[in-house]
């Protein structure tokens, strides 16, 4: 998995590997059971101090993403929220209120939101369709080359995704 980090996004870094983790997660591009990188390399490789990463992992954990197997590393849960129904409905009304809020301060019409979450569902669906080992058509895997905080300018969901070949 490559990590990306935009210092100047305003966004805490450990933030922002979080987000990719959990991108990673929902798009299926991580798989429960998928090791991630090691603390101490990742930090490295990302110019970051380990207790940023470190701090990352320890978030991921409170949120149920990941697990730490002592001597073993860190690794992708499966996808069982501990999180109630009722709490996990909050947070993600939380979330829709801040992207309906934004797209309002962008001047954006609601049927220009409503196709364009339309649009992504699909993208992470047939991602996700891809993702599976028992999948025969293989779509190409895609990776953010942009931040997560970013929103995109346009409608057209390939603009900023750049694709890996197997």
């Amino acid at each position: 998995m490559m990590f990306h980090v935009d210092f100047k996004s305003g966004k805490p870094v450990y933030l922002q590997l979080v987000d990719q983790v959990r991108y990673a997660a929902a798009s299926g591009a991580l798989r429960p059971g998928d090791p991630l990188p090691s603390i101490r390399p990742l930090a490295e490789e990302l110019r970051v101090n380990r207790n940023t990463v470190a701090k990352a992992y320890t978030e991921l954990e409170s949120l149920g993403v990941i697990e730490t197997v002592a001597g073993k590393g860190c690794f992708l849960k499966e996808n069982e929220s501990p999180l109630t129904k009722r709490v996990r409905h909050k947070l993600l009304v939380a979330r829709i209120d801040e992207v309906v809020v934004t797209s309002h301060q962008m001047q954006v019409a609601s049927e220009v939101l409503r196709s364009l979450m339309e649009e992504r569902i699909q993208f992470f669906d047939r991602k996700k369709a891809a993702a599976q080992p028992d999948t025969q058509e293989k779509e190409q895997i895609w990776t953010p080359t942009s931040p997560l905080s970013t929103l995109p300018t346009s409608t057209d969901a390939t603009e900023s995704w750049t694709p890996l070949t197997d």
